[in-house]
């Protein structure tokens, strides 16, 4: 076949492998929602098969070959045209997949999936030991993933270019050393600062069912399209895209804290926004249909959450939304005072309940932590007490409990060490970005106070979601911004937020 042919019949096959992909994103959101304790281990056995059904799809020697008729013509001339970009990030996975055997990657799968059970009865106990002997095989398994792909510093490198191609653990650690200086510096003067919020405004007795009703209206105004997605509660928050038109997020909600659904499903919301702001039928399944990397993913999360739902514009509009639904807990009540109290910084134990400030110190901590064990430095038995160590250094405070420790998170539990990292990262892009969204939308934050996102949704959708993986985040960084992805964004960001906020000065 000629090279058009065989680019064809390419993306063809490609699409088999990503429906079966869809088909394990519902098992897994199954899994989340609905499924009974007693099922875990038949559904392990479910999605270990059809990833590995995927994995086998996908390294069929005759994928190379057709790669290599199509990289042997014309058609990738163009490095930015769609051909170039999706067989150039086809034959990467490709090129990384070969590698892992197939028993390797239904085993991993396995185990991973009887992990994320246990993990959430390990967490509802705060007892790290019921989860510990499954962690062991996961750390194990994760070092023979990065031994079969290769490296050429440490195991690590293998995993994060999972999550961020291209990305090497020397430019996150050199990156999260800028960030934690200047972070350290900020986090001080709030501590010592002669203004704080009262908090107090936010922690009190919230109604669950309200709670329900107002984070809905927040997601609709966003964009989020509740007839191509849903809403559900789970232990962990989390976003699921199934395919075209089929995006879900989980969330949960506390009834005394108001602020934690509400940012839960932003953060979630901000992550489907992502593939429902473009719905392309005719690219899915292929590169360009997927998000540049992790932290770009990220970056959008977190933009909506912070940068959009903890601006004072965005409550000039929703609090008196708020003090209809929620008139005794909000007598009272001013609309600086809320703003305020939603930008309160202080340590604490959960990481997606972290201010701003914290939150980046909590990710460095589990990068730390997932290095150590990948190289054998740290034993799995002993994380507990190494992340209680580290944690009162970091934050000044002393783990009560596992279940606000080692076992908050449920990314180990899925096996994605090298995912932490893009938190960060995630917040370093966001901050950038919106610099730039300013300068484009001129006004965009004033568009907040009257409820209105749609043009920073559009902005978002043509200058990152709309690329596809057409470049690294890095890369997307730098074409968006015109400048490399620096933590100087985020510092500035933060600083103007918290200075009137607190009395404090830079």
């Amino acid at each position: 076949m000629s090279p058009n042919d065989t680019y064809t019949e390419l993306k063809k096959k490609m699409r088999e492998v990503a429906l079966l992909a869809s088909s394990q994103s519902v098992l897994y959101w199954d899994r989340e929602a609905n499924l009974p304790p007693k099922g875990s281990d038949h559904r392990a056995d479910q999605l270990a098969q059809l990833n590995r059904l995927m994995h086998d799809w996908f390294v069929d020697p005759k994928v190379g070959d057709m790669l290599s008729t199509i990289e042997a013509g014309d058609l990738l001339k163009d490095p930015e045209s769609e051909p170039a970009v999706n067989c150039r990030e086809w034959r990467r996975l490709y090129d990384r997949e070969v590698k892992l055997p197939g028993d390797f990657v239904e085993e991993f799968t396995r185990v991973t999936s009887k992990a994320a059970n246990v993990w959430a009865e390990a967490r509802k106990k705060s007892d790290f030991k019921l989860f510990q002997p499954h962690l062991e095989k996961i750390v194990e398994l994760c070092r023979q993933k990065a031994d079969f792909i290769g490296y050429t510093t440490e195991r690590y490198d293998a995993l994060l270019d999972e999550f961020e191609p291209g990305a090497k653990v020397s430019e996150v650690e050199a990156a999260f050393e800028d960030l934690r200086k200047e972070l350290v510096t900020l986090i001080a003067k709030i501590r010592e600062a002669p203004k704080k919020p009262d908090v107090g405004i936010l922690k009190r007795p919230w109604n669950v069912d309200r709670q329900r009703i107002f984070v809905e209206m927040v997601a609709i105004a966003m964009g989020y399209d509740f007839e191509a997605g849903r809403l559900d509660e789970a232990v962990h928050p989390m976003c699921t895209p199934m395919g075209p038109y089929d995006t879900r997020i989980f969330s949960r909600y506390y009834p005394e804290d108001l602020a934690e659904g509400l940012t839960g499903v932003m953060h979630e919301a901000g992550h489907a926004l992502y593939d429902q702001s473009h719905p392309r039928p005719e690219l899915w399944g292929t590169p360009l249909d997927e998000s540049a990397s992790l932290a770009i993913h990220e970056s959008q999360s977190r933009t909506w959450e912070n940068i959009v739902g903890r601006s004072r514009q965005f409550w000039v509009y929703f609090f008196p939304q708020l003090k209809r639904l929620f008139r005794e807990e909000t007598a009272g009540v001013k609309l600086d005072d809320f703003y305020a109290a939603m930008n309160w910084v202080s340590p604490s134990y959960i990481r997606v309940e972290a201010d701003e400030a914290t939150y980046n110190l909590h990710i460095m901590l589990r990068f730390e932590l997932e290095r150590a064990m990948l190289d054998g430095d740290l034993k799995v038995a002993d994380v507990p007490g190494e992340w209680n160590r580290r944690f009162k250094d970091y934050f000044g405070l002393e783990v009560d409990k596992d279940s606000n420790g080692c076992l908050q998170d449920v990314h180990w539990s899925d096996g994605s060490l090298g995912y932490f990292p893009t938190y960060a990262l995630g917040n370093m892009f966001a901050a950038q970005f919106w610099v730039q969204a300013q300068k484009d939308v001129p006004g965009v934050e004033d568009d907040f106070a009257r409820g209105e996102f749609g043009r920073l949704l559009k902005w978002l959708s043509e200058n990152i979601h709309d690329q596809g993986m057409k470049y690294t985040g890095a890369k997307l960084c730098e074409k968006v911004t015109g400048q490399p992805v620096s933590h100087r964004s985020l510092i500035d960001y933060l600083y103007a937020k918290y200075e009137p906020i607190y009395g404090i000065r830079r």
